[in-house]
């Protein structure tokens, strides 16, 4: 399997005004995709939360720290936001709530997208689904966890209709591009899984809650490893979205 370069990912979750998430929608698929890609970045997915109509989630991809900050500067400094920016800051509330991830291992980043992204103009969404799971750890993942997930979790995962298809952890290196700030001092790990539909998605959570394997194999040993509940994003790609 290839995987798309992206050894730094942004996990980035906006707090939109009541009503305006399908006006930055509108905006960032049609003004900001290939803009940001232009100067370096990866824009791997957009995202509707279909549990928050005023939230909007988003992730995009770097080379490393370096070309963070140098594709930052040269999108942020350059003519398409300078241009789009009032329009796009009217809609937010809030865009600071960012984790900065990294593949846990060489094979747990995102694959190689199946098709192309629907060009600029398209407007009909997928009807896929893409769950993203956030463990918060009590300290950091290390490698005796990460051969938990794969020998425990991934199974008994798969066993409910749910194969992850990345996965990350905190990215600890120093905020390159200050002007936009990340969450510090968390210790997570975030999987990502997707469906046909929301209907396979709502089955797999069933099966995972009725999981005798889950209950008895995967809970005690994950519940002493995490700091708080896990955190589950369900996930509407846009029309745009390169994963879907």
């Amino acid at each position: 399997m290839s995987y798309v370069r992206c050894p730094v990912v942004e996990l980035r979750q906006y707090t939109l005004h009541p009503g305006q998430r399908d006006v930055l929608i509108s905006l960032f698929d049609r003004e900001f995709v290939e803009s940001q890609e232009a100067v370096g970045m990866t824009l791997l997915g957009q995202f509707r939360d279909l549990d928050d109509p005023d939230r909007f989630v988003w992730l995009r991809g770097f080379d490393d720290m370096p070309h963070r900050a140098e594709a930052l500067g040269r999108f942020y400094g350059g003519p398409i936001w300078k241009a789009h920016r009032e329009q796009a800051n009217a809609t937010m509330i809030d865009s600071d709530d960012v984790l900065l991830l990294r593949p846990v291992t060489a094979r747990t980043g995102f694959p190689s997208p199946a098709a192309a992204r629907p060009p600029a103009g398209e407007t009909t969404p997928p009807p896929s689904v893409v769950l993203a799971t956030i463990y918060y750890g009590a300290g950091p993942f290390d490698e005796t966890f990460v051969e938990f997930f794969d020998q425990e979790i991934c199974p008994a995962l798969a066993e409910a209709g749910a194969t992850p298809l990345a996965c990350l952890r905190s990215e600890h290196a120093a905020n390159t591009f200050p002007a936009l700030p990340v969450r510090t001092g968390e210790n997570v790990l975030v999987w990502f899984a997707r469906f046909a539909d929301e209907r396979h998605l709502i089955e797999h959570l069933d099966r995972l809650e009725h999981s005798d394997r889950w209950r008895e194999k995967v809970l005690p040993t994950l519940s002493a490893a995490l700091a708080r509940t896990p955190q589950r994003l369900r996930l509407a790609p846009t029309a745009r979205s390169l994963l879907r």
